[in-house]
């Protein structure tokens, strides 16, 4: 605990003697940061959005445990609110009950979140969590072979359907990690929504209103949690996935669009103007300063 303060304290005071007030407000937040090493020592506490904004007093998931590994350690990205923690720890431990050795997870915030360098533009808040598809052979896995090794993809180059590395077990782990009530909603490939839609049984299916197509999840899962309990500056994502479906499974025809050749391979439009300006692009959170974030997230930066 005092090494952790002493870190935190360090991070601070670093960024407050090396950046003067105006060059906080203009520089790209992604940097300020990505350049902190430790959380703040506040209490834990989530700032805005999942796209847009911090948290304070975030923890760091061992490295290690009995049933997880934290993966590319490198990236510094291990730190979660508490309530995501515990999460993963128990979800590791539903994976070896369903005979996985346990779980390798990837990326959840920075140490004090906000906006990242690179990858993500969520995972700002300490409430987003990718879990890759690969179940661990081992759970003993040096730093470097967690740098090297890679996650396997679950569904087909052509993105219309899962592999065979896919399983009655990437399914239950799915369900369960589905069903927590601190979970709004996980992000998978279209091709395994509509899979685990085709195998789930007629009667247990609510919680399939959770899981969510969106490109770029092939070799892992994106657990979003709900904004916790007292989080007042906290922006919980709207609409939530109930109100989206109705409080259906989200399983009907309209999912098929995702794996269509109008979505996948969209043809020219004969009528476009080819010496039309083209659109500006819109901005994102690589190109977001200080002042675009919560204004707690100031304070966040420069605390010990």
């Amino acid at each position: 605990m005092i090494a952790r303060f002493f870190a935190g304290l360090a991070a601070g005071l670093v960024l407050v003697a090396t950046l003067t007030l105006p060059a906080l407000a203009e520089t790209k937040a992604n940097q300020l940061f990505g350049a902190a090493t430790a959380p703040s020592q506040d209490r834990p506490m989530p700032f805005g959005s999942y796209s847009k904004g911090c948290a304070a007093g975030l923890v760091a998931l061992p490295e290690t445990g009995p049933t997880w590994q934290a993966m590319r350690l490198s990236r510094n990205r291990y730190w979660g609110h508490p309530v995501m923690i515990d999460y993963l720890v128990e979800l590791s431990q539903t994976a070896r009950q369903i005979g996985w050795a346990g779980l390798y997870i990837g990326d959840i915030s920075q140490p004090r979140g906000g906006p990242m360098t690179s990858g993500h533009a969520s995972h700002q808040i300490g409430l987003d969590a990718d879990i890759w598809m690969l179940p661990p052979r081992r759970l003993d896995l040096s730093r470097q072979e967690r740098e090297d090794i890679s996650s396997i993809p679950v569904r087909s180059a052509d993105q219309r359907s899962v592999t065979a590395n896919w399983t009655p077990a990437h399914h239950a782990l799915m369900k369960a990690a589905a069903s927590d009530p601190r979970v709004d909603r996980i992000f998978v490939a279209a091709a395994v929504k509509i899979e685990m839609c085709r195998s789930a049984t007629r009667a247990d299916r609510k919680w399939l209103q959770k899981i969510r197509p969106v490109p770029g999840h092939d070799t892992h899962f994106h657990v979003r949690l709900k904004c916790p309990r007292g989080a007042r500056h906290c922006e919980t994502q709207t609409p939530t996935v109930a109100e989206l479906s109705n409080g259906g499974d989200g399983c009907d025809e309209t999912l098929m669009w995702w794996v269509s050749d109008e979505y996948l391979n969209p043809k020219p439009n004969p009528d476009a103007d080819a010496d039309a300006e083209p659109a500006p692009r819109k901005r994102g959170a690589r190109d977001y300063t200080l002042a675009d974030l919560p204004r707690q997230c100031r304070n966040v930066l420069t605390s010990p």
